[in-house]
């Protein structure tokens, strides 16, 4: 793989070589398809050995609009046979949206040996990599979280701490969404009430580190993307979207590509923000 800060990325090529390792009940690897739903994992196939996640039921609270608790993040992990020794591979769908929040997420737990597929699974499948529709089932472990490592993660007060002292805020969502024209990408559900963005935020599409076949680009172009920008890895870096998972693929490009260890994730990002009595919004295209 190209010389990236961390080694957090292996190919489709790698995984292909390594399917019997996933395929086995030991907990040493374990490949982990992360989708939005499951309808392509189940009615399309996927990976062999690949366990399939589901983002909206799966790994988020479903009574309260967060992550998963440390509880329910442990059984998860446990009753597919992950262990925190285990190597977890994740891609999934949409150029690796939701499979990228899920790294961000086994991070915010302390899961040490997590990485993502390059190209996701647009990516394995478009280049004719093996599918099947056989669902695996693994022998369940005990799974310790050693985390949360808050360290990568933002809320509201360190939103309202960057715009006080200047400190980069990266929208990773389409022009029109930043700019106040429309509050969701078209087809999917309108989650606030106003429409703009964080004041003082720069504008950096989440695909803009990506080629066109899903995977990331050199680091020397993702480093002078951002630098364009003014974005340096200097000080904390506020990566934001509607409900974090866009966010996520560019905080896993600054914090885990470039190794700016000072970049946080804001999950609650703009269904959040865009709802909060008194904060202040922007509108418009911006600088």
């Amino acid at each position: 793989m190209t010389d990236y800060a961390k080694d957090v990325l292996v190919s489709a090529d790698w995984v292909e070589e390594h399917l019997d390792e996933f395929q086995s009940d030991d907990s040493g690897h374990r490949l982990v398809e992360v989708d939005v739903d499951t309808e392509l994992y189940d009615d399309e196939g996927h990976a062999p050995g690949a366990i399939g996640f589901n983002w909206e039921t799966q790994l988020q609270d479903q009574t309260q609009r967060d992550i998963l608790q440390k509880e329910d993040f442990e059984d998860l992990l446990g009753s597919h046979g992950i262990s925190e020794d285990s190597t977890v591979v994740l891609y999934g769908d949409n150029s690796n949206w939701f499979a990228a929040y899920t790294y961000w997420q086994f991070k915010y737990y302390g899961h040490d040996d997590v990485r993502l597929m390059d190209g996701g699974r647009d990516y394995w499948v478009e280049n004719d990599y093996p599918l099947t529709d056989e669902v695996p089932e693994f022998s369940a472990v005990d799974y310790e979280a050693s985390g949360p490592r808050e360290s990568i993660r933002a809320y509201r007060e360190d939103v309202e701490n960057a715009i006080e002292r200047g400190l980069p805020l990266v929208d990773v969502r389409s022009p029109e969404e930043f700019s106040g024209e429309i509050l969701a990408p078209p087809g999917l559900q309108e989650t606030a009430q106003r429409g703009g963005h964080i004041p003082g935020a720069q504008n950096i599409s989440w695909a803009a580190v990506t080629d066109d076949d899903g995977t990331f680009k050199e680091p020397e172009e993702i480093e002078e993307l951002y630098a364009e920008e003014g974005i340096d890895g200097e000080g904390t870096t506020v990566a934001y979207c509607r409900i974090g998972e866009r966010s996520s693929v560019a905080w896993f490009a600054l914090h885990e590509l470039l190794g700016y260890e000072d970049t946080i994730n804001y999950d609650g990002s703009w269904t959040e923000w865009g709802n909060l009595v008194g904060a202040p919004i922007e509108k418009g295209a911006g600088d």
